[in-house]
């Protein structure tokens, strides 16, 4: 019964069912009321920086069977701009209908020649804005402002008759139902995925989770990747602000990719430089400072590229400066009652900033502590003493090492 559907999909809304499970279990019960559908395709603007938008399919004979994410630089890509819901969105209309018994116009659009090739005889679409939808004259598909979410669906059929008015009225009281129940579950989607673009994985699954009390840290044995773009303050004062932040851009492409790769988690960007911890808990320390060695190597490779890149085309690029060290620090929320961070504080942080500091004048960019050559005992081949000195704020001569030439 309709009454049946809209208790599911409320409990479904409420329980953050995942969009997946959403789709296929509406789908399945849709069939089950008497509505003939063979095809259901859903797709949702997001707010994460990379990607713009998500969209699966639903087939009677397969069941969920095809995802897409569309990248921000997908913009102009044909799948995209040869939707129907690309004019519904940019117009403004809510609903469209397409019949396929009749035969195909000139310039039928390419999903509509893929389903009536399929044997489908009718198309409904709609489009839910998640508040009010402002379109973008030629930017049909800009979700960049939170009012500009929404939720696009379209339903398929290859009943010979196509949908008659009363699967089609049944389908009109549900389908809102359905639009806030995937609200609810891709709010959150589009919440996790901001959270974990800005403060990273760890932290975002924490806050998520209700670790969000002023003072509320844990004490974790980490190795710390410090790095600094040397130089770069000198070279912002002679450069156009977008060439700047492109440049920036760049080299945190660079640093970030190989910390990820490895397991490492990328706690807080400095400025020029950043800032990332790869916790030991569960592994051994050996192996975490290896993971890390080899971030930390593939970090200045990456930079070595861009600076060949760059120089092709007569640009300058900073030199990159890379610290390692091991110890104890405190991580958690940190800050003011309405405004915290999720960091980690602790003398080690301090001396990984401090080392790091030393790399020009011992004309090197990478050096370790003695707490990290001691504790990365199976990559201790690849390091080299470049004997004792003095860190600032710390009472007695460290023994500091780079790689091995």
């Amino acid at each position: 019964m309709k009454a049946d559907v809209t208790r599911w999909l409320a409990d479904a809304g409420l329980g953050n069912l995942p969009i997946e499970a959403l789709v296929d279990g509406f789908a399945r019960r849709l069939n089950e009321l008497g509505v003939p559908l063979a095809r259901m395709f859903v797709g949702t603007s997001t707010l994460h920086p990379l990607v713009r938008v998500r969209s699966l399919i639903w087939e009677r004979d397969q069941g969920l069977n095809t995802r897409f994410e569309f990248r921000q630089s997908d913009i102009d890509a044909p799948m995209l701009r040869q939707s129907p819901f690309a004019s519904m969105l940019q117009r403004s209309v809510a609903e469209r209908r397409n019949i396929f018994t009749s035969p195909a116009p000139r310039d039928e659009l390419p999903v509509f020649a893929e389903l009536r090739a399929a044997g489908m005889t009718e198309w409904y679409g709609w489009v839910f804005p998640f508040g009010p939808l402002v379109p973008k004259a030629g930017d049909p598909l800009d979700a960049e402002r939170r009012g500009e979410l929404w939720l696009v669906c379209s339903l398929a059929t290859d009943a010979p008759a196509g949908f008659t008015d009363s699967q089609m009225a049944l389908v009109r009281d549900l389908l809102p139902v359905f639009a806030l129940a995937a609200k609810a579950t891709t709010l959150r989607t589009i919440g996790e995925g901001l959270l974990g673009a800005y403060l990273g994985r760890d932290p975002a699954s924490r806050v998520l989770a209700g670790t969000v009390e002023r003072g509320q840290v844990q004490g974790v044995e980490a190795v710390l990747l410090f790095t600094d773009l040397r130089g770069f303050t000198a070279l912002a004062d002679t450069m156009p602000g977008q060439e700047l932040i492109t440049l920036l851009d760049d080299c945190f492409d660079g640093m970030v990719r190989p910390v990820v790769a490895h397991g490492g988690e990328i706690l807080k960007f400095l400025g020029d430089g950043l800032l990332a911890i790869f916790r030991v808990e569960g592994r051994s320390r050996a192996e975490v400072c290896g993971k890390a060695l080899d971030a930390a190597c593939e970090t200045l490779a990456a930079m070595a590229a861009l600076e060949a890149r760059r120089a092709g085309r007569s640009l300058p690029t900073p030199a990159l400066d890379v610290a390692l060290h091991v110890g104890h620090v405190h991580y958690g929320n940190v800050g003011a009652d309405d405004r915290l961070d999720f960091t980690v504080i602790g003398p080690a942080v301090n001396e990984a900033s401090r080392i790091e500091r030393l790399c020009d004048s011992l004309g090197r960019n990478l050096l370790m502590s003695q707490a990290f050559a001691r504790a990365a005992d199976t990559s201790r081949h690849r390091l080299v003493s470049l004997g004792y000195h003095r860190l600032r704020g710390v009472r007695e001569d460290t023994e500091l090492f780079g790689l091995v030439s």
